[in-house]
């Protein structure tokens, strides 16, 4: 849903500038506490975990949701800087009513945002964000003083979720005799991440885990791995992991310094279970690599192409019963350990594949390869429709005529920007820069 003030991943913005300000977030907590109120079935109060990234304005907004909560009549539990997939176990795990997480995720730390997961443990659905929509057009009140909500810290909430996340590895195997480095992108995970891998019997070399409010993403972590890589190839260890801000992306790096994205961990961990099991199936989105699709297939694996989001792959998932699926960016969802896409859980489930094969990640993934992409930004004017453009429709025809099975086109407007993306897969580089270069080259503005 693209609402007034949600989109795809809550709320966010740019700190300070409307909306994620003090009085709208304060809004916002009393608009969503309004609603649970109505929505929720228990006859005790409705009680909400809220968790943040390390963003130094985390404190401000936490304060004002708590004030919105409470005036709405909700319990507040504080859980700190925890990952954003924490604050789904921890709600679901305790029977709260709702979740609420402050964070912009991968975003510099001059951004920030609210994003919210029900009872179950997952995003909220479409119709209960226009709900608070709603109620956010209503002026704000106050529930009469013994009905008002109350605050109070949750304890321990980063070591019941390392115990969580340390019960989806396998009870058979443990990481003795592995080095790993791990990157948490100086974020929500810094705390956490560092003692399950530990725990598990690695030794851990850690960057990126030193949060100051303002270095969040810097430099560091899922959308900055270089610095892990080359922390990997000085450090002599077996593999890299590093997080976003959020901890809930996931980039691994080999004892090369090599990059794995998310289609190439997904694709290490559909080729683990079906070496323990059928695999009915697994979701990408449609700037998937191609080459999955051609290995699933191969496999004898039904794949499937959902809207670029991970909140579209997860629906996509739900709806066909599968239990693998992911982006490349590094959202990875396994719906068997956790409901929400989760950095740490993922990165042990690869960690698990490699242990159970006995190989390396360069070995366990030897017999894919990846197309090469090509990627062309194209600028055009407000309102401009390419499929009404019938020199570039064409041409996307001819390519595609073109490739055959042998690559692939997408061409998908951006959601924040004047432009359209033309991106090409094909065998070779050559050909895939060629054949976007076709495309881009016949807009006709």
């Amino acid at each position: 849903m693209a609402g007034k003030y949600f989109g795809t991943d809550g709320v966010r913005g740019l700190v300070g500038v409307a909306p994620i300000t003090p009085d709208f977030v304060m809004r916002l907590g009393y608009a969503a506490g309004k609603v649970l109120t109505k929505s929720w079935a228990s006859s005790a109060k409705p009680v909400v975990l809220i968790g943040k990234d390390t963003r130094i304005s985390g404190y401000m907004l936490e304060a004002a949701l708590e004030a919105g909560f409470a005036a709405a009549g909700v319990d507040v539990m504080l859980a700190g800087p925890v990952p954003t997939p924490a604050v789904a176990y921890l709600t679901r795990a305790l029977r709260l009513s709702a979740g609420v997480v402050i964070s912009a995720s991968h975003n510099p730390y001059h951004d920030n945002g609210i994003k919210f997961f029900s009872a179950s443990g997952n995003k909220l659905p479409d119709a209960v964000e226009a709900e608070i929509e709603a109620e956010l057009d209503v002026p704000m009140s106050c529930v009469s003083s013994e009905k008002l909500g109350k605050a109070k810290r949750l304890d321990d909430a980063q070591g019941r979720y390392i115990e969580f996340c340390k019960s989806t590895f396998p009870n058979a195997l443990d990481l003795r005799g592995m080095t790993i480095v791990l990157d948490c992108a100086h974020g929500a995970a810094y705390n956490v991440a560092p003692h399950v891998f530990h725990e598990l019997g690695a030794e851990v070399i850690n960057i990126g885990n030193q949060p100051n409010g303002l270095n969040i993403n810097q430099g560091f972590g899922a959308t900055a791995p270089e610095a892990l890589a080359t922390a990997v190839r000085a450090n002599h260890a077996d593999v890299g992991i590093a997080l976003d801000g959020d901890a809930d992306r996931l980039v691994m790096v080999d004892a090369q310094g090599r990059i794995y994205n998310g289609d190439e961990l997904l694709y290490v961990m559909v080729k683990d279970r079906l070496s323990t099991g059928p695999v009915q199936g697994a979701v990408g989105t449609l700037m998937t690599n191609m080459a999955l699709e051609v290995a699933f297939k191969k496999m004898g694996v039904a794949f499937a192409r959902a809207k670029v989001g991970d909140r579209y792959v997860l629906e996509t998932m739900q709806e066909r019963g599968w239990l693998l699926g992911g982006e490349g960016s590094g959202h990875l969802l396994c719906l068997d350990k956790h409901t929400t896409g989760d950095g740490i859980v993922s990165a042990l489930q690869v960690l698990s594949a490699l242990k159970r094969a006995g190989q390396s990640l360069a070995q366990m993934t030897a017999d894919i390869n990846m197309y090469p992409q090509v990627l062309i930004n194209v600028k055009i004017p407000a309102g401009f429709d390419w499929k009404s453009n019938p020199g570039m429709q064409a041409e996307k025809d001819a390519v595609e005529r073109a490739l055959g099975d042998s690559g692939r086109v997408l061409i998908r407007p951006s959601g924040t920007e004047p432009l359209i993306r033309v991106m090409v897969e094909a065998v070779q580089a050559e050909t895939a820069q060629a054949m976007a270069r076709r495309i881009a080259d016949k807009v006709v503005l």
